[in-house]
Order: C-alpha cells, then structure tokens, then sequence
C-alpha cells in the first residue's frame, strides 16, 4: 500500500551549498533505499554547452518530457514500498525485540538496519532542529514550531506529526546540554528543549499495522565534558517517584534528576520531562488504543545522554503501567550505563526491550561503571553493589571497517549519530566488508564533525544556518527575526496527570 506523501524529494543528486541548514537525508521516503543509477545522469538540459541551439533546444524539450514520464514512474515506485517492508506489519514484534534480536544482528537483518537508521534519523532530528547559538534571542529551543517540525527538515514524509515538545529545567549541571543565549532578555531562564514526541500519520499507520509513538530525546553533540560528571553516584528510582516495590533498583543521579526536576516558576519546567512523558503517553493511548481500539506500540529513541533518557522513559512507561500492555522498545544510540544491575533485572523483566547501537571505540558507552559492570563475574558483582550494567543488547560497530572514515583522535567523532548511522548502512555482519546500502549521503557524516576523508572534499562542519539567522528587515538593516510562538506543554497535561494520580497542588 502506498503513502500519499506531502512533499516529494529531489530525483536528482543535488550538491546542497554548506551554507543551507536544512539536512540532507537520503531520502524524505519513510523507507529508503538505493537510488537507480539513471537518476545519478545529469540531464542535458543542465548542461550549457548544449542549449545553444535550437536542434538543440528541441532536443532538451524532448528530453525533458521524457524524463518527466520517468520520474513519475519512480515516484510510483519509490512510493510503493520494496518487497522488504511489505513484511513489516507481521515482523513488527521481532523487529521490535520480541526474540532480545536473536539472529538478526550477525549478519544483520536488513529490515532491521532500515528500521534502526528510520529511528536514528528520528534522533538526529533532535539535533538539527536545537538552536545552538548563544547568539540567537531563542537559543536552547527548537527553531522549528510542531506543526511545521518535520517539513523544516526535509522530513516531510517521514509519514509521522509531533504532538508534543519535551522540556528540562537546567538545575542539573552537565557541561554542555544546556545552552543559554547572551541575551539580557531570554525567553526562558530555566528551560532547554530537549526532544519530542510524534505518533504515526493514518497513513503510515496504514503501511507499518499499528500507531507508532515514538520519543525522541536529544543528547549532546559536540564535546564530552559531561561524561567526567557521571562519578557512579547511584540513587534509588521510587523516592524520585517511580513506583518501583525494589528499594535496589538504582539509576545514575543526574540521569534521573534531569528526568524528574522541575521548577513551577517557569511555564516550560512546571511539569518536569517524565511528567510531559507521561501524560501525552496516557492522553495518545486513550485515543488511540481505548477509544478507537487500535493497536499501538511505543518506540523511544535516543543519542548520547538522550539515549540514556530514553532509556529511563521506556522503563517508566512500563513501570507506572501508563503503557497499558503496549510493545515498549528502546533503540539507543552511543548511550552510557544508566543505572546498576539490580536496574537492569527489573528492566528486562518487565519486558522493556533495548537495542544498543555503539561504536567500539566510543568511551561513552563504557561509562559509569568502567572497571564494574555487566562484563566482570557475578561473584565480584556481588562484592561491588555500585555496579553498573546495560540493560538490552548490544549491535557493536567498529569506524575503523569504513573506507570512508579518517584516522582521527578526535572522540567526538567516535560518539556522532551521523557517523554511527553511516556505519550501520554499510554493516552487514562481522567480518564482512563494509558496503554501503540505502543510498545514504556521505556528506552527512561531517556535518557536524571532521571524520570524512579529505579526498571526498567533503567539509567539515559544513551545516550551519543561512547568514547564521540574520534576515534583512525593511530597512534594510541586518537583524534576527523573531519567532510567532515557542510551543510550551498542552492544556490538557494537568487533566492527565490527574488521571495518573499525580497529586500536582503539592
């Protein structure tokens, strides 16, 4: 069955200047896969030197025409979905870790990787769309509203509509997660943007056989300060109100305190993540599944620290029961440990489900708990109750296997969703030679780092925004334009939460 899609993508490769912000996907399609090579040609008409005359002319014309017939017949086809996904409604649950991912991860399921980069390109989204710049009046929020989201960054058909951004109150100090502008007047003191929430359009509801909801949680991009802070101080979960009966089921503090902190002064940290979570979770169930009896499943997402609170919500979810029975999985990328083995039994007993994606050479995943985790005997376990593990399974993927790829010291490079990504298109099992697959832009990989070869010529750090946000007024003179709105919490979170049980006059 076929998506009627919004916004069709570029048939032809075009070499986007780096001064655009928009990200280049491979494809806007939900599902992408390799380009034919007709579509790689230049047609003539794009060549000067063969537009002079008019034989010439009328040649282009004709050309033109018929390459017009041609890219409708492969927007029929690229819009038709390959026979790999038409089996994705019945591999749902396997996909979505119903058998922990067994055989599918060596060589790796190609259903599998096209899933995993459809839900990392969800991640990165997170990135793309944060305003970084302490120059911006916005700086620390989304640049792009919900309701124009997906189509700011040329996701348009990703065949889902954020129905909620999530906020964090900055009282927890990681370097680097939370920005502030230089602003004297800003639009928040307290807050950062730090994902969101989309559900699946009936269209690709259609095409996948379930509402998706799917939280996204954005981590850090650049550098890795924040890793030294994470110093194994490990909290138990239920007196920061998850009802755990296990008092030794622990997280990692700041993980759970940028979970669960808020501040009532401000509008966008008066309920904090896991409330915002939780409520738009509950309200999204009950329309969907309850009132219209549809089959739902929820899908969180997350890179870096945001792979580590994506891991906590997916736990929650289930914990609190706000879940109510539904398909709960965790698709991490380059997450730390977050919370000791205790966490990690009741994790997985509950049925969560988590798949790991790292690069071997990333410090972050091997943190807290670097000496003490799930590597070391049960017995020394025992012996160290402080000791970390990761929950779910692990697909390990090594930078070094890409042609692609510089020899770099530089960490960051190692820890980028984008490179992460790159490896997965190119994975097909251990000990087997990296190919690329879907198509997916190389370029992509130094957006935002210097990992690419310098022959691709390819620049580092290219993405930035255009005139970096500066437009002309009126007057002519160059000036940040302001923004019609910064999307806060639903009107409806506090009835919600009530229905939850939250006690909110406290």
């Amino acid at each position: 069955m076929a998506i009627p899609f919004v916004k069709l993508p570029l048939l032809l490769p075009v070499r986007h200047p780096p001064h655009l912000l928009l990200p280049l996907h491979p494809s806007s399609s939900l599902f992408p896969f390799p380009p034919k090579p007709h579509l790689l040609r230049k047609p003539n008409h794009l060549h000067p030197s063969k537009a002079n005359t008019k034989d010439n002319s009328s040649l282009t014309s004709l050309l033109s025409d018929l390459q017009d017939i041609e890219a409708t017949e492969e927007v029929k086809t690229r819009f038709s979905p390959p026979s790999l996904h038409e089996h994705l409604p019945s591999r749902w649950p396997e996909i979505h870790g119903s058998n922990n991912w067994s055989n599918l991860l060596n060589p790796i399921d190609p259903l599998l990787r096209s899933e995993l980069i459809r839900y990392g390109n969800f991640t990165q989204a997170t990135y793309d769309a944060f305003d970084f710049n302490p120059f911006s009046l916005y700086c620390g929020t989304s640049k792009y509203p919900m309701d124009s989201f997906f189509s700011s960054l040329n996701m348009d058909s990703c065949g889902y509509e954020v129905s909620r951004f999530l906020y964090a109150t900055s009282n927890i100090k990681l370097p680097n997660f939370f920005t502030r502008s230089h602003a004297d007047e800003v639009w928040s003191e307290l807050a950062n943007w730090i994902g969101y929430i989309a559900v699946s359009s009936d269209a690709t509801t259609a095409l996948l056989g379930r509402r998706d909801i799917v939280i996204a949680w954005r981590g850090t991009v650049t550098k890795l300060e924040w890793v030294a802070d994470l110093m194994s101080l490990l909290c138990p979960v239920s007196p920061k109100g998850i009802p755990c009966p296990d008092p030794s089921v622990e997280v990692e503090s700041g993980f759970i305190d940028l979970y669960t902190d808020k501040d009532t002064s401000c509008r966008f940290c008066k309920y904090s993540a896991r409330e915002q979570v939780l409520a738009e979770v509950k309200k999204l169930i009950d329309h969907y599944a309850v009132k219209n009896g549809e089959e739902v499943s929820i899908s969180v997402t997350g890179h870096s620290l945001g792979s580590a609170l994506a891991t906590l919500s997916a736990y929650d979810l289930v914990e609190t029961g706000v879940s109510g029975g539904k398909t709960v999985c965790v698709f991490s990328f380059s997450g730390p440990r977050v919370g000791n083995r205790a966490f990690k039994e009741r994790f997985e007993g509950l049925g969560v489900k988590a798949l790991r994606v790292v690069n071997v050479h990333d410090t972050v995943p091997k943190v807290p708990g670097f000496l003490f985790n799930e590597n070391v005997p049960a017995l020394l376990q025992g012996m160290v109750p402080d000791s970390y593990n990761h929950v779910g399974v692990e697909l390990e993927l090594d930078h070094k296997s890409s042609p692609f790829l510089k020899d770099t010291k530089d960490e960051s490079c190692f820890h980028n969703l984008e490179a992460l990504l790159h490896l997965l298109d190119g994975y097909h099992g251990k000990g087997q030679n990296f190919e690329l697959v879907s198509g997916r832009d190389l370029a992509l990989v130094n957006k935002d780092c210097d990992f690419l070869e310098n022959h691709l010529m390819i620049p580092p750090f290219w993405r930035q925004d255009l005139n970096k946000g500066m437009v002309r007024s009126e007057d002519g003179k160059w000036v940040q334009p302001e923004r019609p709105k910064i999307d806060e919490h639903p009107p409806d979170t506090h009835h919600h939460l009530t229905k939850l049980g939250f006690n909110l006059d406290k």
